[in-house]
């Protein structure tokens, strides 16, 4: 390979990790009535798992990580919204269907490559697909 190719191969890489994609927050994303909406689980969850605010920001707005107590938060998340099975199988459709229709197309690219999870508990799988939907679309993904 050319020098010339090598050099911008290097450059295109260099741009690509030091311009991160950052997160819509604006007046109106993440929609307001969804946060609304979603403040009684987290409450809930909260008091449950004992994750802290920071984390979930962090996650949310910031870099994806690994916290026992934000896994199962996202857990409870899913329980408490009656989204979960058994196996920590997340009801996608139910999940698409309680959505506002701007926020379905959105959904459905995020959530394209995040079918089946993985791990070894529920906590886990539900991370898994946290962490899935926000890699997909890091621009648009947010945790309340």
């Amino acid at each position: 390979m050319g020098y010339l190719l090598k050099f911008f191969i290097l450059v295109i890489l260099s741009y690509s990790y030091g311009h991160k994609i950052q997160p819509r927050r604006d007046d109106e994303y993440p929609p307001k009535e969804m946060i609304r909406a979603i403040m009684t689980l987290h409450n809930i969850c909260v008091a449950k798992t004992g994750v802290t605010e920071e984390a979930i920001k962090e996650f949310s707005d910031g870099e994806i990580h690994e916290d026992e107590a934000l896994k199962c938060y996202m857990n409870c998340l899913f329980h408490e919204a009656g989204l979960v099975n058994d196996d920590g199988q997340v009801d996608l459709e139910m999940l698409y269907a309680m959505l506002p229709d701007n926020l379905k197309e959105i959904a459905l690219n995020m959530g394209k490559q995040c079918m089946t999870p993985q791990g070894d508990n529920l906590c886990e799988k539900a991370w898994w697909f946290h962490q899935c939907w926000k890699k997909a679309d890091p621009k648009h993904y947010f945790l309340v």
